[in-house]
Protein backbone atom coordinates (compact mmCIF):
# COMPACT_ATOMS: atom_id res chain seq x y z
CA UNK A 1 0.00 0.00 0.00
CA UNK A 2 1.10 3.37 -1.21
CA UNK A 3 0.66 5.47 2.28
CA UNK A 4 1.17 8.93 0.75
CA UNK A 5 -1.53 7.96 -2.28
CA UNK A 6 -3.90 7.13 0.87
CA UNK A 7 -3.23 10.13 2.82
CA UNK A 8 -2.96 12.41 -0.56
CA UNK A 9 -6.46 10.12 -1.48
CA UNK A 10 -8.64 10.60 1.79
CA UNK A 11 -7.92 14.48 2.30
CA UNK A 12 -9.10 14.52 -1.55
CA UNK A 13 -12.28 13.16 -0.77
CA UNK A 14 -12.04 15.03 2.52
CA UNK A 15 -12.20 18.46 0.90
CA UNK A 16 -14.58 17.84 -2.14
CA UNK A 17 -17.12 17.36 0.23
CA UNK A 18 -17.08 20.64 1.90
CA UNK A 19 -19.86 23.01 0.39
CA UNK A 20 -20.79 20.43 -1.93
CA UNK A 21 -24.79 20.11 -3.28
CA UNK A 22 -26.46 16.97 -1.14
CA UNK A 23 -26.19 14.82 -4.99
CA UNK A 24 -22.72 15.38 -4.86
CA UNK A 25 -22.01 14.30 -1.43
CA UNK A 26 -24.07 11.32 -2.15
CA UNK A 27 -22.00 10.36 -5.17
CA UNK A 28 -18.63 11.25 -3.45
CA UNK A 29 -20.00 8.45 -0.85
CA UNK A 30 -20.89 6.19 -3.60
CA UNK A 31 -17.12 6.97 -5.05
CA UNK A 32 -16.50 3.73 -7.50
CA UNK A 33 -13.72 1.29 -6.83
CA UNK A 34 -12.90 2.13 -10.59
CA UNK A 35 -12.71 6.07 -9.87
CA UNK A 36 -9.72 5.28 -6.82
CA UNK A 37 -7.95 2.81 -8.96
CA UNK A 38 -7.41 5.65 -12.15
CA UNK A 39 -6.48 7.80 -9.69
CA UNK A 40 -3.71 4.93 -7.98
CA UNK A 41 -2.55 3.65 -11.30
CA UNK A 42 -2.59 6.41 -13.44
CA UNK A 43 -2.46 10.17 -12.45
CA UNK A 44 -0.63 9.46 -8.85
CA UNK A 45 2.35 7.48 -10.70
CA UNK A 46 2.03 9.86 -13.88
CA UNK A 47 1.99 13.20 -12.29
CA UNK A 48 2.69 12.81 -8.78
CA UNK A 49 0.04 14.53 -6.77
CA UNK A 50 -3.55 15.16 -6.45
CA UNK A 51 -3.25 18.72 -6.96
CA UNK A 52 -5.97 20.30 -8.47
CA UNK A 53 -8.28 17.02 -9.15
CA UNK A 54 -12.25 17.73 -7.81
CA UNK A 55 -14.29 14.16 -7.68
CA UNK A 56 -17.56 14.15 -8.69
CA UNK A 57 -17.39 17.44 -10.30
CA UNK A 58 -20.84 19.23 -10.82
CA UNK A 59 -21.42 21.02 -13.79
CA UNK A 60 -24.47 23.13 -15.52
CA UNK A 61 -25.34 21.88 -19.31
CA UNK A 62 -26.57 24.12 -21.73
CA UNK A 63 -29.94 23.17 -21.18
CA UNK A 64 -29.48 24.01 -16.76
CA UNK A 65 -29.59 20.92 -15.94
CA UNK A 66 -27.02 19.22 -13.40
CA UNK A 67 -24.28 17.01 -14.71
CA UNK A 68 -21.27 14.90 -12.93
CA UNK A 69 -18.11 14.12 -14.16
CA UNK A 70 -15.60 11.89 -12.12
CA UNK A 71 -13.33 13.95 -12.03
CA UNK A 72 -11.99 17.68 -13.22
CA UNK A 73 -8.64 18.94 -13.00
CA UNK A 74 -8.25 22.87 -12.80
CA UNK A 75 -4.70 23.75 -12.36
CA UNK A 76 -3.72 27.58 -13.12
CA UNK A 77 -3.52 26.95 -16.74
CA UNK A 78 -5.59 28.33 -19.81
CA UNK A 79 -7.33 25.01 -19.70
CA UNK A 80 -9.85 22.75 -17.83
CA UNK A 81 -9.94 19.15 -18.48
CA UNK A 82 -12.91 16.18 -17.27
CA UNK A 83 -11.65 12.29 -16.88
CA UNK A 84 -13.90 9.61 -16.92
CA UNK A 85 -13.81 5.99 -16.45
CA UNK A 86 -16.16 3.93 -17.95
CA UNK A 87 -16.88 -0.47 -17.08
CA UNK A 88 -18.33 -2.41 -19.93
CA UNK A 89 -21.08 -3.77 -18.02
CA UNK A 90 -24.86 -3.51 -17.78
CA UNK A 91 -24.52 0.34 -18.17
CA UNK A 92 -23.29 0.37 -21.56
CA UNK A 93 -24.45 -3.31 -22.90
CA UNK A 94 -28.04 -2.11 -21.87
CA UNK A 95 -28.18 1.05 -22.65
CA UNK A 96 -31.40 2.80 -24.20
CA UNK A 97 -31.28 4.80 -27.25
CA UNK A 98 -31.99 7.40 -25.13
CA UNK A 99 -29.20 7.07 -22.88
CA UNK A 100 -27.22 6.68 -25.90
CA UNK A 101 -28.23 9.54 -27.69
CA UNK A 102 -28.13 11.90 -24.36
CA UNK A 103 -24.90 10.39 -23.36
CA UNK A 104 -23.34 11.72 -26.57
CA UNK A 105 -25.42 14.99 -26.50
CA UNK A 106 -23.63 15.86 -22.69
CA UNK A 107 -20.56 15.24 -24.97
CA UNK A 108 -21.02 17.40 -26.80
CA UNK A 109 -21.82 20.26 -24.45
CA UNK A 110 -18.98 20.02 -22.69
CA UNK A 111 -16.78 20.36 -25.55
CA UNK A 112 -18.17 22.98 -26.27
CA UNK A 113 -18.52 24.68 -23.61
CA UNK A 114 -14.35 24.67 -23.44
CA UNK A 115 -13.96 21.43 -21.39
CA UNK A 116 -11.16 18.93 -22.80
CA UNK A 117 -12.09 15.32 -21.85
CA UNK A 118 -10.70 12.14 -21.75
CA UNK A 119 -12.27 8.63 -21.76
CA UNK A 120 -10.73 5.56 -19.84
CA UNK A 121 -12.29 2.09 -20.15
CA UNK A 122 -11.56 0.55 -16.42
CA UNK A 123 -10.25 -2.63 -18.16
CA UNK A 124 -7.33 -0.36 -18.87
CA UNK A 125 -6.60 1.38 -15.93
CA UNK A 126 -7.13 -2.11 -14.43
CA UNK A 127 -4.51 -4.11 -16.55
CA UNK A 128 -3.02 -1.67 -19.13
CA UNK A 129 -2.38 1.57 -16.44
CA UNK A 130 1.02 2.11 -18.40
CA UNK A 131 -0.53 2.66 -21.94
CA UNK A 132 -3.16 5.19 -19.68
CA UNK A 133 -0.71 7.05 -18.26
CA UNK A 134 0.98 7.82 -21.49
CA UNK A 135 -1.90 8.90 -23.11
CA UNK A 136 -2.43 11.27 -19.73
CA UNK A 137 0.96 12.84 -20.13
CA UNK A 138 0.50 13.55 -24.03
CA UNK A 139 -2.84 14.89 -23.10
CA UNK A 140 -1.55 17.45 -20.48
CA UNK A 141 1.26 18.16 -22.55
CA UNK A 142 -0.49 18.81 -25.88
CA UNK A 143 -3.16 20.96 -23.94
CA UNK A 144 -1.52 22.22 -20.83
CA UNK A 145 -0.07 25.46 -22.51
CA UNK A 146 3.78 24.36 -21.51
CA UNK A 147 4.65 24.58 -25.15
CA UNK A 148 2.93 27.49 -26.37
CA UNK A 149 4.58 29.37 -29.41
CA UNK A 150 6.39 26.14 -30.50
CA UNK A 151 3.72 23.46 -29.99
CA UNK A 152 3.69 22.87 -33.98
CA UNK A 153 6.65 21.75 -34.45
CA UNK A 154 7.23 19.52 -31.00
CA UNK A 155 6.11 15.66 -31.58
CA UNK A 156 4.31 13.79 -28.90
CA UNK A 157 7.04 12.49 -26.95
CA UNK A 158 8.77 15.91 -26.79
CA UNK A 159 5.41 17.94 -25.19
CA UNK A 160 5.09 14.91 -22.77
CA UNK A 161 8.82 15.23 -21.76
CA UNK A 162 7.99 19.12 -20.94
CA UNK A 163 5.11 18.16 -18.87
CA UNK A 164 6.69 15.88 -17.29
CA UNK A 165 9.01 18.52 -16.39
CA UNK A 166 6.88 21.14 -14.80
CA UNK A 167 5.66 17.96 -12.88
CA UNK A 168 9.41 17.33 -11.46
CA UNK A 169 10.24 21.20 -10.91
CA UNK A 170 11.49 21.86 -13.83
CA UNK A 171 14.16 19.04 -13.53
CA UNK A 172 14.20 15.75 -14.60
CA UNK A 173 17.24 12.70 -15.20
CA UNK A 174 16.68 10.76 -18.91
CA UNK A 175 15.97 7.50 -16.11
CA UNK A 176 12.98 9.02 -14.97
CA UNK A 177 11.63 10.56 -17.80
CA UNK A 178 11.56 6.59 -19.11
CA UNK A 179 10.13 5.34 -15.87
CA UNK A 180 7.18 7.41 -15.70
CA UNK A 181 6.71 7.39 -19.61
CA UNK A 182 7.51 4.29 -20.46
CA UNK A 183 9.32 4.65 -23.36
CA UNK A 184 12.89 3.12 -24.67
CA UNK A 185 15.88 5.42 -23.61
CA UNK A 186 16.28 6.20 -27.07
CA UNK A 187 13.59 8.00 -27.49
CA UNK A 188 13.66 9.60 -24.41
CA UNK A 189 17.68 10.92 -25.23
CA UNK A 190 16.29 11.97 -28.87
CA UNK A 191 13.43 14.12 -27.17
CA UNK A 192 15.41 15.57 -24.50
CA UNK A 193 18.55 16.80 -26.88
CA UNK A 194 15.97 18.18 -29.58
CA UNK A 195 14.68 20.27 -26.98
CA UNK A 196 18.22 21.60 -25.86
CA UNK A 197 18.97 22.01 -29.56
CA UNK A 198 15.87 24.18 -29.51
CA UNK A 199 17.16 26.33 -26.40
CA UNK A 200 14.11 25.28 -23.98
CA UNK A 201 16.04 22.96 -22.31
CA UNK A 202 19.77 22.58 -20.70
CA UNK A 203 21.64 19.59 -19.71
CA UNK A 204 23.29 19.21 -16.19
CA UNK A 205 26.42 17.22 -15.35
CA UNK A 206 26.29 15.86 -12.28
CA UNK A 207 29.29 16.51 -9.92
CA UNK A 208 31.10 13.34 -10.41
CA UNK A 209 30.42 13.49 -14.28
CA UNK A 210 28.40 10.59 -14.41
CA UNK A 211 24.95 11.44 -14.82
CA UNK A 212 23.23 14.20 -16.66
CA UNK A 213 19.81 16.07 -15.43
CA UNK A 214 18.00 18.03 -17.66
CA UNK A 215 16.07 21.90 -16.38
CA UNK A 216 14.06 24.48 -18.16
CA UNK A 217 16.77 27.16 -19.60
CA UNK A 218 14.00 29.84 -18.97
CA UNK A 219 12.31 30.51 -15.90
CA UNK A 220 9.34 31.35 -18.12
CA UNK A 221 8.31 27.84 -18.97
CA UNK A 222 8.06 26.56 -15.64
CA UNK A 223 5.86 29.01 -15.19
CA UNK A 224 3.51 28.82 -18.29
Amino acid sequence: MDNGFELAYAQLMDSAGLNSSEERKRRLLEHDQAEKLFLQNVWWPAVGNLDYLHPEYELQDLKGGARFANFAYMPPLPYRLLIEIDGFGPHWRDVTRWRFADDLQRQNHLLIDGWHLLRFAFDDVSEKPRRCQQTLLMALAKWGGITRGVEHSLDVYERALLHLMQQHWGEITPAAAMDKLGISKRRVIAGLKSLVRRGILSSVTSPKGRGMRYKFSSSNWSKS
